[in-house]
């Protein structure tokens, strides 16, 4: 759901864009197009706040890009449908010959996936790579977070890599916590999560794979949940609710928990410890904790529910301190 926010807003920039110019957005002309794309980065964005006294803010390039990344995908889209001329999604791409590619990039037998169309209408932008907490900080937020249930979201998220959709879409029977969960009947052994998209979830919460998967979990996971269950307890109303993450401090009580109550969360985290936090980034520490840790990459696919090998290449980066114990290492062994 926070996706389809993310492109729906993307698109109203491009939409209303061309209404003020009374263009026909189907119809925009590639030269049109560059002028939105200089648009994105010049015009300041609005003031945070009524009362904020910092100067002009202007959107990141890296952000323009994926304004333009979903305008792109639309126009295509309405090409299939009749919406949009052929020669205005073609004027987006351009051949290109690919002489390095990433790792489990499939060439084909012949070489022929190595052509491909690359994109005509984008900034050029240095790879940040992805972003993720340290140990320090992890434990830093669960102690600052003031609840149980917040202890386990963020636990949970750690120890399983699911996205926030996948993690606030849980329901209780999802969650197998027990040694041997025969009884419920699963066959799954160990404690563990079973990962199900649900597009009846009230709080819109869904999980962006279709195929369902299982995640095990350890005892830490346990454990956060036992004291999340107290907590739980003492609120009534959240024993009417089978979602797992539900509001228990204010009104409405016992309804589940939304994307904006777990991003108001992270703010607040990201304050007190004086840290960039944001939901996905516990996707992204547990991913690349696995990878460091010798999993193989075929495992952390199954685990992180990616569909592709290639999907796993933003968590393949080698790390300063990776590079650093490689370095140091061959230096002690020519010794």
């Amino acid at each position: 759901m926070n996706t389809e926010r993310n492109y729906a807003s993307r698109l109203a920039l491009y939409l209303t864009w061309c209404g003020e110019r009374d263009l026909e957005w189907s119809r925009p002309g590639f030269v049109r197009l560059l002028s939105f794309r200089d648009w994105l980065v010049s015009v300041p964005l609005p003031p945070r706040g009524r009362r904020s006294s910092a100067g002009p803010r202007f959107r990141k390039e890296s952000s323009a890009n994926a304004v333009l990344t979903t305008m792109a995908e639309f126009l295509r889209f309405g090409v299939g449908h009749g919406w949009v001329p052929s020669e205005v999604a073609e004027s987006l791409s351009r051949p290109k010959y690919l002489r390095f590619v990433p790792q489990g990039f499939e060439t084909g037998e012949n070489g022929q996936f190595r052509h491909v169309r690359a994109r005509t209408l984008k900034f050029k932008v240095d790879d940040p790579g992805i972003e993720c907490f340290t140990p320090e900080q992890v434990d830093l937020m669960i102690r600052l977070a003031r609840h149980a249930r917040d202890k386990f979201l963020i636990v949970l998220m750690r120890a399983t890599g699911m996205r926030i959709g996948e993690t606030l879409g849980l329901r209780r029977e999802d969650l197998h916590l027990l040694s041997d969960s025969r009884s419920l009947g699963c066959r799954s052994k160990g404690p563990h999560v079973h990962v199900r998209r649900r597009p009846d979830n009230a709080n819109n919460a869904l999980a962006k794979s279709v195929k369902s998967r299982v995640v095990p979990v350890g005892e830490d996971v346990t454990l956060a949940y036992r004291d999340y269950q107290w907590e739980r307890a003492e609120v009534p109303a959240a024993d009417e609710c089978d979602m797992v993450f539900v509001n228990l401090f204010r009104a409405p009580l016992g309804r589940p928990m939304s994307y904006p109550n777990a991003k108001q969360l992270f703010d607040r985290l990201a304050k007190w410890a004086e840290i960039v936090a944001r939901p996905h980034m516990l996707r992204h520490t547990a991913a690349t904790e696995w990878i460091a840790a010798g999993v193989l990459q075929d495992v952390v696919q199954t685990l992180l529910g990616h569909a592709s090998p290639a999907s796993l290449a933003p968590y393949l980066h080698a790390s300063d301190t990776r590079k650093r114990e490689a370095v140091e290492r061959v230096a002690r062994e020519v010794r």
